[in-house]
């Protein structure tokens, strides 16, 4: 028997959570996705002009329609709104099944166990949907946790799904790309008086862990971004298309910067990264890192 084997990227549809504090604009962000459709179990999106399935109201329910929906052609993107509310149709499933009135009274943490594994068939149901050519987005709800870390002095607050201890590691575990949406301020100091106070509260989303907040993603985006779709959309389109888009990106910037291309191309070939005459050569690794590290590259270009 032959193997065969792939190189190269894999395009595949994607697991998205997005989360952050009530209000920042979780479900608006999500209804930009290619061709959305909500599962709004907390009916948050009453007021958006935005498709929608209907509610199921148990998690017999919700098993059937997302089994429904990785059957038949009715979207691109399917939206669950809120992963929070889902926890919660589950654990009344775990009770019922187990027929205990509190996911506390299974005893030993048992019903924590119970309902991860609920969440285990959930996800097998959802990379169903995956496999049909759609992609999944979970929007939840965030919350501050004061963690300690054993090897060291002290503890921290830091923001992490609202969800139960045990599901949230397997929930992060099996996206893609983990997005915690927030509020940036920046703090200045009256000259005259001294004190501090918070300005500007700029809407921004984190792709890439930090101890204050869990995030993550597969593509190589920046570590913050401005939370608008625009930042993220490239990586659903072809490998062809990613390209083409971060090269327009990365031309618009050293336009912007009045900065020639030959000067990119020739700092690019002194570090070794390309031979090339024209970005269309660069591969699409290093397009992503001078993407992401424009302003420091285009600065040093400029100096020289």
């Amino acid at each position: 028997m032959s193997l065969a084997i792939k190189k190269g990227p894999q395009v595949r549809s994607i697991r998205c959570i997005i989360y952050g504090p009530e209000g920042i604009g979780k479900s608006t962000l999500a209804s930009n996705f290619p061709e959305a459709v909500f599962i709004d179990l907390e009916h948050g999106t009453d007021s958006m002009d935005v498709a929608r399935f209907d509610t199921p109201s148990n998690y017999a329910l919700f098993i059937d329609l997302i089994t429904s929906i990785s059957q038949e052609d009715c979207c691109k993107t399917v939206v669950i709104d809120t992963a929070d509310r889902l926890e919660q149709i589950l654990t009344k499933y775990v009770c019922d099944k187990h027929q205990i009135r509190s996911i506390e009274d299974a005893g030993y943490g048992k019903g924590y166990t119970y309902l991860a594994e609920s969440w285990i068939e959930v996800m097998k149901a959802l990379d169903k949907v995956i496999d049909s050519g759609k992609n999944v987005v979970l929007v939840a709800h965030a919350q501050m946790r004061k963690f300690e870390q054993p090897d060291e002095m002290g503890a921290y607050d830091r923001w992490e799904l609202k969800l139960s201890k045990k599901t949230a590691p397997l929930i992060k575990e099996w996206s893609d790309m983990l997005l915690f949406c927030n509020y940036k301020n920046n703090i200045v100091e009256d000259p005259k008086t001294k004190s501090k106070k918070a300005v500007g509260g700029k809407r921004v989303m984190y792709a890439t862990h930090s101890p204050v907040y869990d995030a993550k993603n597969r593509f190589g985006l920046p570590d913050v971004m401005e939370m608008s779709f625009d930042e993220i959309g490239s990586i659903f389109k072809s490998p062809d298309e990613q390209k083409a888009d971060i090269i327009g990106r990365i031309r618009a910037l050293l336009k912007e910067a009045n900065v020639a291309e030959d000067d990119l191309m020739a700092f690019l070939e002194s570090k070794g990264q390309t031979e090339g005459v024209s970005l269309e050569e660069v591969p699409m690794k290093v397009l992503q890192f001078v993407f992401n590290n424009s302003e420091k590259i285009i600065n040093r270009l400029k100096e020289a």
